[in-house]
């Protein structure tokens, strides 16, 4: 497993535990909770009350929980692995993302045998071949990682042509799945595209909204 990463600067008075690269902190206000983004190439892992938002089109997001622990997390990959071998290893590769959100759950507490999975996204978005290829690499990754790993998917949402918001309760376990219009989020395909630069139906306990 890779090491942890820093954990994240969160203000003492909120009393919120959590360890990740992920940092923006805000309130939400539709679900009166506080929140933090993981962004593409972010993980985030809490034992704390908060909501883990992320967006995504081809990348894929795996949201882990210990549901007797209470603890879960969240992270948001681009591609499976480092295609280019340039001796980078974050989160934005799906098979370094997977092991430092694995381990910031142990470091918080949550046990291995445990440990669920809920995996999103993987869609073509742009609606082109390549942008395809990817989702599709991407999903298979995930389920295939998981496996090999003996941690239970519970839940899944991939593939499609639809960007998503993911709205993840690690407390609880509870995933919030929002399909949106490809015109309602047109920075999407070009964040995508910028981090790639610089490296599905819905099934069980997953709730769709609109």
């Amino acid at each position: 497993m890779s090491a942890l990463s820093r954990a994240c600067d969160i203000p003492s008075d909120s009393e919120m535990l959590g360890v990740g690269t992920a940092h923006f902190l805000y309130r939400d206000r539709h679900f009166r909770s506080e929140a933090i983004k993981v962004l593409p190439g972010e993980y985030y892992a809490t034992a704390s009350d908060i909501m883990i938002v992320t967006l995504l089109g081809s990348c894929v997001a795996a949201c882990i929980h210990d549901p007797q622990r209470r603890i879960g997390g969240m992270n948001h990959f681009l591609l499976p692995q480092n295609r280019m071998d340039d001796g980078l290893a974050g989160a934005r590769y799906g098979v370094h993302a997977m092991e430092l959100l694995i381990n910031g759950l142990l470091q918080l507490g949550a046990r291995r045998e445990a440990l669920e999975a809920k995996v999103f996204g993987g869609g073509n978005v742009a609606r082109r071949m390549t942008r395809s290829l990817i989702g599709q690499q991407n999903a298979h990754f995930v389920l295939a990682f998981l496996e090999r790993e003996r941690i239970r998917v519970t839940a899944q949402d991939m593939g499609g042509d639809s960007p998503r918001r993911i709205h993840f309760f690690p407390q609880t376990g509870q995933v919030m799945v929002r399909t949106l219009a490809v015109a309602d989020v047109p920075d999407i395909e070009l964040a995508e595209s910028a981090l790639e630069s610089r490296v599905g139906q819905p099934q069980g306990g997953v709730e769709l909204f609109t």
